[in-house]
């Protein structure tokens, strides 16, 4: 079985439904992971979704924030929904696939402006919510999974646009990211993308107050696909599609592929 999944924080799925369309009719993923959808469940626009082939959807949502769902042309079902933190916020679920693969999608907290948990609560719910992650995976190992979404780190120093005026910007500092190095190694997750991509600067959000986000391209790397040991290797052709980061109202996210070969 080969497919290709696509994971994208979309920042509203209503309001940017158009562009949504635009990526599965022009890439035809096979599945598609939306965080930041800003959705209740029964108000998610699945008719468009549904006329292009994607019947199968496996959703966790609220009112206005957060809000995650994944969207399948093969079937699926849902087999976990994580409160990591006990934040109350929609931003996980998790679906297996007909071959028994399971797909973790995430919406990690953005953590505030200050990296500081004594200043700054959401700073310490996001260290919360990785220590959760991490103690999930180490007391229930995962296999034959993947996990994508918008973790809302930059790891890597060619993650981000200048590594070392990010050092004290939340998103890149060094607690957040030995954090995810943490909830990796509880997984023994392979981080897909840099594994196809090795190599060079690498980013997958853009923000908006840039005046030419393109030409100033001061991005970072949020945005992931990891995937368990032991169906890592099956893993190929990760692509980001960038030109996505200037569709009429856009996300200030990019979608980012990988092709799985099981």
């Amino acid at each position: 079985m080969s497919f290709t999944l696509c994971t994208w924080n979309i920042n509203s799925v209503r309001l940017r439904e158009p562009i949504v369309l635009k990526l599965l009719a022009d890439e035809a993923p096979d599945v598609l992971c939306l965080q930041e959808c800003k959705s209740p469940v029964e108000k998610i626009p699945t008719e468009g979704f549904a006329s292009l082939g994607y019947t199968h959807i496996v959703a966790s949502g609220q009112k206005g924030y957060n809000g995650v769902m994944i969207l399948s042309r093969r079937p699926i079902k849902e087999v976990a929904r994580h409160d990591f933190a006990n934040l109350g916020h929609a931003r996980h679920v998790a679906a297996q696939l007909e071959n028994g693969v399971i797909i973790h999608n995430h919406y990690v907290p953005a953590g505030g402006d200050k990296p500081d948990r004594e200043s700054n609560e959401k700073f310490g719910q996001k260290l919360d919510y990785l220590s959760d992650m991490r103690d999930d995976f180490r007391a229930n190992a995962p296999a034959r999974s993947i996990l994508v979404g918008d973790l809302n780190i930059a790891p890597r120093e060619d993650d981000v646009w200048d590594h070392k005026k990010l050092l004290k910007v939340v998103s890149h500092t060094p607690i957040e990211v030995e954090a995810l190095a943490e909830v990796q190694d509880a997984g023994k997750w392979v981080d897909v993308t840099r594994a196809d991509i090795p190599d060079g600067k690498l980013y997958t959000w853009w923000s908006y107050r840039a005046r030419d986000w393109d030409e100033a391209d001061k991005g970072r790397r949020l945005d992931h696909v990891w995937a368990t040991a032991d169906i890592a290797g099956a893993a190929h052709s990760s692509r980001l599609v960038r030109e996505a980061r200037g569709w009429e109202k856009p996300s200030d996210h990019a979608p980012l592929f990988a092709t799985f070969d099981l």
